[in-house]
């Protein structure tokens, strides 16, 4: 930051010619770019503003109108102060012209009332104007370096943001053109206190072209954008007027957002990010008081409180890989936000993994929760097709049971994406059995009930590379009717009645007997459970 002119008079250069401020006492705030001396009254047209003017006064005319155009001209210029040596032409006091032209156009007037060494007040002014320069290059550098390392890495708006942040020591959010929070860090501050209500207050602070403070608010506000079109707006929370760096630490993180938004290619919306930030914050518990959520949720134009809240999952089936799979995963996240948004649909909707999408709908009290979600279901299926399946966990009126809503939202999604049946959406109550055992398919006494009862066919077929599990999974499924099993085997009868006899020996069983029957079925049923939870 320039020096003042208090900062300038404070100088020991400056404090020996015994400084006496005569007119402007008020505007010593005033930042002084450069001191320029000059014992000539033409030198308007050789300044370039900000300049302290230092003078004996010697060639300073002595009619009252000339001296006024000298000063006018000084000011027209924007010098920061005029700054006369007593004892050359003027003896004790300057002329009163001099101070009433100087007090009308406001320019501070100081009287030195010793000899200055005016080369010692320009040197060490200069020094102190060089070397914050050269602060600010260094500074500029060093942005410049993280900014640029930032885009290289293709970083999120919520890593560039925590920079801005960490360099800034303020809050920053990053809002659309609607005024809705896409991303922010608050630097430790009270996200009930920032956040509340932010649309209105931001649409208080009109949005320009370019970088502006507003007193107001004491927000430092950018738009970010690229190629012409401006799809945001960056907000550091910096109070007072800010300091050049700041102004030039947020301009260029807004420059990084736009760029790396322009590299993205296969990545989901910035919109898609922010709500998958939230959803996972109340699936981690990551918020400390868990109406932060709500603060956030509704910051991003979508309001919980008083809300029916119901999490869903939409489970994707396997294949694919790399980019494949994340371009797959992003657009049926889209496309079940566009279903939301065509349906009037409050809700939150982000990948919560890389096979699953998480939704949580916030429906007004009076509105029907199975209407909407038939209607939701069916504009998804339009949407996405009707591969993937759609989960629904207990609807709640607490967010603090949104993560329960969304755990068992998941479970159904996990057991129903196996279930041969076409339905809009499942609930637990679907799944049946199904449902049971994947509940319990982490228990150790689960595991060793199918190791128990299944164990020794399955490593039968893993050493003889036969396929018995699965023509005893054709049998159980077939309700034990064989001529039926064995066509849906694609074998004769005789030679699947072969197997059936061989599983029987395998095991140890009767497969005439009900209860081995049942006993088996939910046992392959429970592995299937199992393996279930293994990476996929």
């Amino acid at each position: 930051m320039l020096p003042t002119l208090a900062d300038v008079l404070a100088l020991p250069a400056v404090q020996r010619a015994r400084p006496k401020v005569v007119v402007g006492a008020d505007r010593l705030g005033v930042a002084v770019r450069w001191v320029h001396i000059a014992e000539v009254t033409d030198l308007a047209h050789l300044l370039r503003g900000g300049e302290l003017v230092l003078t004996t006064g010697i060639a300073m005319p002595d009619d009252p109108a000339a001296l006024r155009r000298y000063v006018d001209d000084l000011a027209s210029a924007g010098v920061s102060g005029i700054a006369v040596e007593l004892g050359r032409k003027y003896a004790t006091d300057l002329p009163a012209a001099l101070l009433d032209a100087a007090r009308d156009a406001g320019v501070p007037v100081v009287s030195l009332e010793r000899e200055a060494r005016f080369v010692e007040i320009t040197e060490a002014v200069h020094v102190r104007v060089v070397n914050r320069q050269l602060e600010e290059l260094r500074e500029s550098e060093r942005l410049h370096e993280v900014f640029t390392r930032l885009s290289v890495e293709g970083a999120r708006p919520a890593r560039v943001l925590e920079e801005v942040a960490r360099l800034s020591g303020c809050p920053v959010v990053l809002e659309n053109l609607t005024h809705q929070v896409l991303a922010c860090d608050l630097n430790g501050e009270e996200p009930g206190t920032l956040l509340a209500a932010w649309e209105a207050r931001s649409r208080g602070v009109p949005a320009v072209p370019r970088t502006v403070h507003d007193p107001a608010t004491g927000w430092l506000a950018t738009m970010v954008g690229a190629r012409g079109q401006d799809w945001g707006r960056l907000i550091l929370i910096c109070g007072a007027a800010p300091a050049p760096r700041q102004t030039m630490l947020v301009e260029r993180a807004a420059t990084t957002l736009a760029l790396v938004r322009l590299l993205e290619r296969h990545q989901e919306s910035l919109e898609r990010q922010t709500h998958r930030t939230i959803i996972a914050g109340i699936l981690d518990r990551a918020y400390s008081d868990p109406e932060e959520a709500l603060v956030r949720a509704g910051a991003v134009g979508v309001p919980l409180s008083g809300r029916t809240l119901i999490g869903l999952v939409l489970r994707l089936g396997e294949g694919g890989t790399g980019l494949a799979a994340q371009a797959r995963l992003a657009d049926s996240a889209e496309g079940v936000a566009r279903a939301c948004r065509e349906l009037r649909l409050p809700a939150l909707v982000g990948s919560v993994d890389d096979l699953r999408v998480g939704v949580l709908l916030a429906l007004p009290p009076r509105e029907g929760a199975d209407g909407c979600l038939h209607r939701l279901a069916e504009r998804v299926r339009e949407r996405i097709g009707a591969g993937p399946v759609l989960a629904v966990g207990s609807p709640t009126d607490d967010i603090r049971q949104v993560r329960r809503s969304f755990l068992e939202a998941r479970q159904v999604a996990d057991v129903a994406v196996h279930q041969a049946d076409d339905r809009p959406f499942y609930r637990l109550p679907d799944l049946h059995l199904r449902g049971l055992l994947h509940l319990f398919r982490d228990d150790e006494r689960l595991q060793t009930y199918v190791e128990r009862e299944v164990g020794p066919l399955l490593a039968y077929d893993a050493r003889h590379g036969t396929d018995l599990t699965e023509m005893l999974r054709c049998y159980l499924g077939a309700g034990r009717n064989k001529a039926l099993a064995a066509a849906n085997a694609h074998l004769s009868r005789p030679a699947f009645y072969e197997r059936l006899r061989r599983i029987s020996h395998v095991l140890g069983s009767d497969l005439d007997s009900i209860e081995t029957c049942l006993s088996l079925h939910v046992a392959l049923l429970s592995l299937d459970s199992v393996r279930d939870r293994l990476p996929r």
